[in-house]
């Protein structure tokens, strides 16, 4: 194919509703896009300019693809495994990439991310890397079975449970079996556990320069998973607390080699100080920039990410100080959805900015084991975190998940 149109050509890995907004923002900003997905459903191929129907993670069909659109750009957006991807195909092509090859790969696979953290004195929890089921059994009983397993290489909480005493009875083969079939690569980590107060810390590096634009604080479910429930802006963690946990983002950051590009860190405020959980090459999901960030910061976060990795110019100076929150709409049983019922007076809430459905009646649904076993989401805005969080929570309550 050959591209007759005089736009320059973005090649975006994804076509989830996460990755909406940064093909729009491409097409606002001047260029056309060509959106990669392997999903004939992605509804991203609704706003792009060129769809095709190639998988995310496959070098050689991105490369063809990016070749045959006469691509100038290769990107993602909200998506960890396609950052690799993106950066090895721009390296081949010649096109300008935020992140090396080599360092995708630590910020894409859970086990290089640790080794390479734990080489920059990064703090953490403690962890061991498991290529067999002796492996893992070892690491269980290291951990005194009171530990995280997780998959080396998946995203969205897919395959990520607390382990714990009860889990002797069965046997460690079967459990790394388990964990394993999450993992593209076969490999299982497991890691200290750490509690404390969970925040994610969504920032932006420019040519080397670093700026935390804000700290989310995390809602999650209660173990042995760890979905995650709602966020909301900024944190209202003691300012001596977000000071820290900007330092160790930092450190994380430069650690993993971004040179220009979003980032999306994973922080535990433990009662020894901030550890690292996991961080991403990417703008962080669930809605959190491309929602909760411009409520919160005035700031179109996902527009300057786009822009910065297109070579553009772009302020990532915060415009506002004010809240914003997301809760998602999960089950407490699984079944099949009979109704969704939305209380007539939400939509004329204050503050409400958007609800959300993912499933309708007839769709079946299971409790919160990973992001997938969502319904939908409600996102309010606020003049601080605290307002912002109360009239999500409310509105929350105000839609009723009937199931059979």
């Amino acid at each position: 194919m050959t591209n007759v149109d005089q736009r320059r050509t973005v090649v975006m890995l994804g076509g989830s509703r996460l990755q909406v907004p940064a093909i729009m923002a491409a097409q606002r900003l001047g260029f056309r896009v060509v959106c990669a997905d392997y999903d004939p459903d992605a509804v991203g191929f609704k706003v792009a300019d060129v769809s095709s129907l190639t998988s995310t993670l496959d070098v050689e069909a991105v490369e063809a693809l990016a070749r045959e659109e006469q691509a100038d750009f290769v990107i993602t957006s909200t998506s960890d495994a396609p950052v690799r991807v993106a950066a090895v195909v721009s390296e081949r092509l010649g096109l300008p990439t935020g992140i090396s090859s080599t360092d995708a790969v630590c910020a894409t696979q859970k086990d290089a991310m640790r080794r390479r953290l734990a080489d920059h004195g990064v703090p953490m929890p403690e962890f061991e890397v498991c290529n067999s089921a002796d492996e893992f059994g070892r690491a269980l009983e290291r951990f005194g079975y009171d530990c995280i397993a997780k998959p080396a290489d998946s995203a969205a909480s897919r395959g990520v449970k607390l382990i714990t005493p009860e889990d002797r009875a069965t046997s460690a083969t079967e459990l790394f079996d388990l964990f394993r079939s999450f993992s593209r690569k076969g490999t299982v980590m497991v890691e200290q556990r750490v509690t404390g107060r969970e925040v994610s810390v969504e920032g932006m590096t420019v040519d080397g320069k670093t700026t935390i634009l804000t700290i989310t604080d995390k809602l999650t479910t209660e173990p042995p998973f760890f979905v995650e429930l709602g966020h909301s802006e900024p944190s209202r963690l003691p300012i001596e607390a977000q000071e820290a946990i900007r330092e160790v983002a930092k450190k994380t950051i430069d650690a993993i080699g971004i040179v220009t590009g979003p980032s999306h860190t994973e922080i535990m405020l433990t009662d020894e100080g901030p550890k690292v959980i996991e961080m991403a090459a990417r703008l962080g999901g669930d809605f959190i920039t491309s929602k909760l960030v411009p409520l919160s910061t005035g700031l179109d976060f996902v527009e300057g990410t786009v822009a910065a990795a297109l070579g553009l110019p772009f302020d990532f100076e915060v415009k506002a100080h004010r809240g914003s929150a997301i809760r998602f709409i999960t089950a407490d049983h699984a079944g099949t959805i009979s109704s969704i019922d939305v209380a007539d007076n939400l939509c004329h809430t204050e503050g409400l900015g958007e609800i959300e459905l993912y499933l309708k009646p007839g769709d079946s649904i299971e409790t919160p084991h990973s992001s997938n076993d969502r319904i939908g989401h409600v996102v309010c805005s606020g003049d601080n975190a605290d307002e912002a969080a109360a009239r999500a929570e409310w509105a929350l309550g105000q839609i009723k998940v009937n199931l059979s």
